[in-house]
């Protein structure tokens, strides 16, 4: 018995040993997946209590770091140069449009063996070198230039991305544009000037996008054949080729981008195609000046006009390279306006030249109270001293007197200005002088309020008021394409257009203007402007005058009074063309 009883608690105690050792091992297998959970959870950012700890609340803020802009911007150009796509768009605050772009990049930019270089980094921005191959039908050429690219932090997660913009992949991509490589859309073209001596952007920086605007509308019609070429075919282009084609005939064919649409570039050739040649109606010798009176200055435009038949001389502006506000700006064009304006009043008869006509300091409309510079006045005065000086009340005080519509309807039907239907040879804005009420009405009749215009349509004023009737500027014959140039339904009456020439002789001579135009002769006229813009220290400067069979224009951004700005740059364009 006792022998069985051992034997029995023997068996009973292996068997509580062995469920102890497994529940040991129970355990012990809990605490290590317990454990494994814990580390997993600790990973994530989490606790294990299942609170928030304070590093999952803090996200990184405030700029990136020196540190964190050189590794995300070498991070994304090493994905970019590998051709990791995804990689490289997962690096940018806009995934979707990057892939898209940089897809774009070596399937219709045909770009390979690609190479990035880091510059010298400028806060957040990074410029970098960038080296590819273009090839095309067995035919390869080196392709190099420069980019910038800028780090960003996302608010959402702290994270460091590249600022996606197409710029980043060339700097002349603008949105919705594309790189690609092919046999070029048109035949490349020689432009020469009216001497028939080439023009080149190389020769004449400020021709470089009208040239490219030439070849798009005239490369087939000039009879050359294509080449290959990588080039930026630009996004608003392709909507007005079609809005174009849907438009029908006359003004409304005209494409109402005109005015901002950029012109297809080429970046490299790789195969030259026969150029056709296209003579223009520019002077090479008055673009050489208007080059070199430009480069001189900051911010300025400057156009010259024949008045005798419309063609365009010369046309420059200061970033040569950058936007054409030359021909495409759209500017208030201040003082300068008041030749329409007279114009006006002239054949209205609310004005007469040696006529008396108020000019009080002060004069108010719908509200709002104009003033002089200098709140001027000039007592027991007549129109020829106003307008001479540039009182701005001499004009408002006539605003009770007129229509809504009379200023847009002079500007229109008598200066061609405002009805979109230029047809010059290359994209322009025509001007704008809205139908407004109230002050901004009154405002109008001094450059202000809704008008706007450029350097062209204000040489374009000048040039209809020394010959008395409006021919549309054009700088490419409209024999070359058969289209029809602009014209105005009615011209001003000989009595009115030859009062007109009076004032802008007088102001040329002892006025606002006589400075600049000293000494250039009986046949000249002038008229000087500035015009206040919003958030500018100072106004824009403008000018525009008349000599001899020669008109110009000119804007000067934030250059003060017209006379002392653009005043000189028109000066030495009617000296050069003398």
């Amino acid at each position: 018995m006792g022998k069985r009883r051992r034997a029995t608690e023997r068996k009973s105690v292996g068997v509580r040993n062995v469920r102890v050792r497994r529940g040991v091992l129970a355990g012990a297998a809990a605490v290590v997946v317990c454990g494994m959970g814990a580390a997993a959870f600790a990973l994530s950012g989490g606790s294990a209590s299942g609170e928030a700890t304070s590093e999952e609340k803090s996200v990184p803020t405030g700029p990136p770091t020196p540190a964190e802009i050189r590794a995300t911007s070498r991070e994304f150009l090493t994905a970019w140069a590998k051709g990791d796509v995804a990689r490289a768009a997962a690096l940018t605050d806009d995934r979707a449009a990057a892939q898209k772009a940089l897809t774009s990049y070596r399937k219709d930019g045909r770009l390979s063996e690609v190479r990035l270089k880091p510059g010298r980094r400028s806060g957040a921005e990074v410029p970098f070198k960038a080296a590819a191959m273009v090839s095309y039908d067995k035919v390869s050429k080196p392709y190099s230039y420069a980019s910038e690219l800028t780090v960003v932090r996302r608010k959402s997660d702290g994270r460091t991305l590249v600022d996606w913009r197409p710029s980043v992949l060339h700097p002349e991509l603008r949105p919705g544009d594309r790189l690609v490589t092919g046999e070029a859309g048109d035949p490349p073209i020689k432009a020469v000037d009216r001497q028939g001596a080439e023009l080149t952007a190389a020769k004449y920086p400020s021709l470089g996008a009208v040239l490219d605007s030439l070849r798009e509308k005239y490369g087939k019609k000039a009879g050359g054949t294509a080449g290959i070429e990588l080039r930026v075919v630009r996004a608003d282009n392709k909507k007005s080729e079609k809005a174009g084609s849907d438009a029908g005939s006359g003004a409304d064919a005209k494409s109402k981008d005109d005015a901002k649409s950029v012109p297809d570039k080429t970046l490299l050739t790789i195969a030259s195609g026969t150029p056709g040649t296209l003579k223009t109606t520019f002077s090479g010798s008055l673009q050489a000046a208007a080059e070199r009176e430009t480069a001189k200055r900051k911010q300025a435009s400057v156009v010259v006009v024949k008045p005798s038949t419309g063609e365009i001389l010369a046309a420059a502006n200061s970033n040569p390279t950058g936007f054409n506000m030359a021909f495409q700006g759209s500017l208030a064009p201040g003082s300068t306006m008041k030749a329409v304006s007279a114009s006006m009043l002239l054949e209205k008869k609310l004005a007469g030249v040696d006529k008396k006509h108020p000019c009080p300091k002060y004069s108010a409309y719908g509200g709002w109270k104009f003033q002089n510079d200098d709140k001027f006045q000039i007592k027991n005065g007549t129109f020829r001293a106003s307008f001479a000086r540039s009182c701005n009340t001499a004009f408002i005080s006539q605003a009770k007197k007129l229509e809504n519509d009379s200023l847009t309807r002079q500007a229109q039907e008598v200066f061609g200005l405002g009805r979109n239907n230029w047809s010059i040879g290359v994209p322009s804005f025509d001007g704008a002088v809205p139908v407004q009420a109230d002050a901004q009405m009154a405002a109008s009749l001094i450059g202000q309020g809704g008008v706007r215009m450029n350097p062209l349509n204000m040489a374009s004023v000048a040039a209809t008021v020394k010959s008395g009737t409006f021919r549309q500027p054009y700088l490419v014959s409209p024999d070359v394409d058969d289209r029809t140039l602009a014209t105005a339904p009615r011209k001003m009456s000989g009595a009115t257009a030859a009062a007109l020439r009076d004032l802008m002789h007088y102001t040329a001579v002892a006025g606002t203007a006589a400075q600049p135009m000293r000494g250039l002769g009986a046949d000249s006229g002038a008229k000087t402007g500035s015009a206040e813009v919003d958030n500018q220290k100072k106004p824009n400067g403008w000018f525009t005058a008349y000599r001899g069979d020669l008109a110009s224009a000119a804007v000067v951004r934030e250059g003060g009074h017209g006379g002392e700005s653009a005043g000189p740059l028109v000066r030495a364009m009617l000296v050069a063309g003398s």
